[in-house]
């Protein structure tokens, strides 16, 4: 007859009945990314439908965030376009920021000192190179 042994689990160390089990993820909420003191830029992504929602995306990028619009509801309305995009520019510029389309759908506009690169990179034989 055989006898078959189970080890029981081995508990860590510890004084705090929370330490009892080992943690199987980290909690990211536990660290500080300096998000209150404000020193990082933000990426926000926002869908526009109306000319008039362009007015309050502007404080976005005079509080130092990226703006990444979605035009796609409006892209078929030409003169909408045209009304939104020069909008964006004038604001690009009065900022000293950037604004560029990209892909069929979308524009960035970036704040003061955010400048975008119109040369796409790729990895070629695990290289980047500018295309």
């Amino acid at each position: 007859m055989a006898i078959i042994l189970k080890k029981k689990p081995i508990k860590p160390s510890g004084n705090s009945d929370n330490d009892s089990e080992p943690k199987k993820y980290i909690d990211l909420n536990e660290f500080n990314f300096g998000e209150e003191a404000g020193e990082y830029k933000t990426v926000r992504i926002a869908e526009i439908y109306k000319f008039e929602d362009i007015k309050p995306l502007e404080d976005i990028i005079n509080n130092g965030d990226i703006l990444m619009i979605d035009y796609t509801p409006i892209m078929d309305d030409e003169l909408t376009m045209r009304r939104i995009i020069s909008e964006l520019k004038q604001l690009a510029l009065d900022g000293d920021g950037d604004i560029v389309s990209v892909g069929k759908n979308y524009i960035v506009v970036t704040p003061t000192g955010i400048k975008i690169s119109r040369k796409k990179l790729r990895v070629e034989k695990g290289e980047i190179q500018e295309a």
